[in-house]
Parts: C-alpha cells; structure tokens; sequence
C-alpha cells in the first residue's frame, strides 16, 4: 500500500471500531489488529487514537453539515426546505451508519469540537435565519426564531437518533411524519402564545 491508501484504510478500520465500541472502548491495538498492521504504523500516521478520531469526526461532520446546508441553502418554500432537510439528515444516517453513530455518541472530554450537540446547534444557526425572515412576513417576532430554530432542528435530529436503530417505518415515511408536524404546527402560531394552565405550575 502507498501511505495514502495505509492512512484510508486506517481510516476506514477505526471508523468501525469507533462507532462499534466508541472512543474509550477502542485502544490503538485494535485498530492495529484489525488494519493488519503493528502499533507504530498508527503512531506514525496519526499521532495516536485520539489523532485518528479527530479525523473521522471531522470528516463525518462535513458530509452531514454539507447534507444539511445544500438542503437549507437550495431555496424554495419554506414546508420544502423542512422537507429537505429531515431527508438530507436520513439519507445521511442510511449511508453512514457508522459514522452517524460515532457522531451521536459522546466525544471525548480533550475534543472541544465536533459532538453532534454543537453540530445541531450550526444547522439551528442557519435555520434562525430562514425563520426569523418567516416570522417577519407574518407579523411574528423575528426575536423568537432562534428558540423556534433549536426545537425544528433538535425535533428532526431526536427523530433520526431513533430511526438509526428502529429504521421503521419508511425513510419517506418519517420525514412526511416530521414535516406534517413540524410544519402545521408552525402554520397556526400565535403572536402571544401563552399556557392555558397559567404558569406551567402543578395546581
């Protein structure tokens, strides 16, 4: 093997194991044993497990952000663009399994960057702006749309944890389930809305 198909295939190998065991369950052994080759080729090619992990979940981050943002940035109605991006994030989680898996789990403390928190909270960033141009045109306070954009995108991506395992019932399927919603809800907002029970407190 050249040093670039070494280091792919070293890649491919620790993608599994990390989205088997996750990254405290994998040792740099493993990834040697699985990959057919001795500790030092890791050492040599990553700097060690935690080098090799920043790798694949960087590189997991950019094929979904990248999903996700062609989705939001394809233009359009607004009830599409929701559409879009609930299948953009489950066409995602059926052809990278593995990777979605890694991304969903907890990363380890030394990663600053790259959970799958933070990568929800760049995906709501760019829905903010769509809503608060929505709410705007309906007379709505644009103030409002960050926290409208953290329960949209933190809706879809709950969902799709749990399609992950259940991959039932249909990819299609979900995605009308999430829109019919996500989207007749947000058709009836109110300006004010306020709880009928009062404060939210238990009588």
């Amino acid at each position: 093997m050249t040093g670039t198909q070494r280091r792919e295939q070293l890649l491919d190998v620790s993608r599994q194991l990390f989205a088997e065991k996750g990254f405290e369950g994998t040792s740099v052994e493993e990834i040697a044993a699985r990959a057919d080759v001795s500790k030092p080729v890791v050492y040599e090619h990553f700097g060690g497990k935690e080098g090799v992990y920043a790798v694949v979940v960087d590189r997991e981050i950019q094929a979904l952000t990248g999903a996700l943002t062609g989705a939001l940035e394809a233009g359009g109605h607004p009830q599409i663009l929701l559409e879009r991006t609930a299948l953009a994030l489950l066409d995602y989680i059926e052809a990278s399994t593995d990777g979605f898996r890694i991304l969903v789990r907890d990363s380890p403390v030394a990663q600053a960057t790259g959970t799958f928190s933070s990568l929800i909270g760049d995906v709501a960033a760019q829905v903010e702006h769509l809503l608060a141009h929505q709410f705007t045109r309906r007379g709505l306070d644009p103030a409002t749309a960050p926290i409208y954009a953290q329960m949209l995108v933190g809706m879809v991506a709950l969902t799709g944890q749990h399609w992950l395992d259940s991959r039932s019932p249909k990819k299609a399927d979900v995605a009308a389930h999430l829109v019919n919603l996500a989207w007749y809800g947000l058709s009836g907002l109110q300006a004010k809305p306020t709880l009928r029970g009062g404060d939210g407190h238990t009588p």
